[in-house]
């Protein structure tokens, strides 16, 4: 850094950024590929996109009570997800779809982490009790995917597909409240929160970990 700042201190001012920069982007693609995969016209796609990468974290706002929204604070965001559809439009083929279905999965596994660590973050400087927090943690991170299910008309893949999803964001969450209350910085809390949330599912997709299923 030309300035003297260390990368260090640069990543510990301007982590969180990368962390919404890089989330945004994972679940917006999640929402991309599935609205191309349902084949959509423009419109549905960059309605399923917007609805995948902002939904959790505009629900988590509104019962925050934190104005204003993310996108609509940094609205090069909609012009980011309008030109991820045009480009989707012109280049993404039927060929390229077939493991869409999958390939979702893994963009969708690093939102989680993202967003369930730094929505948990972000509850947790507003002041609410740690639970609640964790909570706010999950509802960033699973209602934008569950919002781009149903409007896909597809059961939403969180609650069906028998493997730990909401459950490991919960369990991130308590890595974040735990850091946070011994004084770690932001992005160190919210860092190991994504990576543990992260890793966690991506070893549920490969090893094929599943949940207890009701038995009738």
């Amino acid at each position: 850094m030309t300035s003297g700042i260390s990368i260090a201190e640069w990543l510990v001012t301007n982590g969180n950024i990368a962390f919404e920069i890089i989330g945004t982007l994972a679940f917006a693609l999640s929402g991309l590929l599935e609205a191309a995969r349902k084949k959509l016209d423009i419109v549905g796609m960059a309605m399923v996109t917007f609805l995948a990468a902002f939904g959790g974290g505009t629900l988590r706002d509104i019962l925050l009570d934190r104005r204003p929204f993310f996108w609509v604070q940094n609205q090069f965001w909609i012009w980011v997800v309008l030109a991820m559809c045009l480009l989707a439009l012109i280049f993404i083929r039927s060929r390229h779809l077939e493991p869409t279905e999958r390939a979702t999965a893994w963009p969708d596994a690093i939102g989680l982490g993202i967003f369930s660590a730094g929505g948990t973050y972000i509850a947790l400087q507003a002041g609410v009790p740690a639970i609640v927090a964790v909570i706010m943690g999950i509802i960033t991170a699973v209602f934008g995917g569950v919002l781009r299910d149903v409007v896909v008309n597809e059961i939403p893949r969180a609650f069906v597909d028998h493997q730990p999803y909401s459950i490991l964001a919960f369990a991130g969450g308590w890595v974040v409240v735990g850091l946070h209350y011994v004084g770690t910085s932001s992005f160190i809390a919210v860092g190991l929160g994504a990576l543990v949330i992260t890793a966690l599912r991506f070893a549920a997709m490969i090893f094929g970990w599943r949940l207890p299923t009701w038995r009738v």
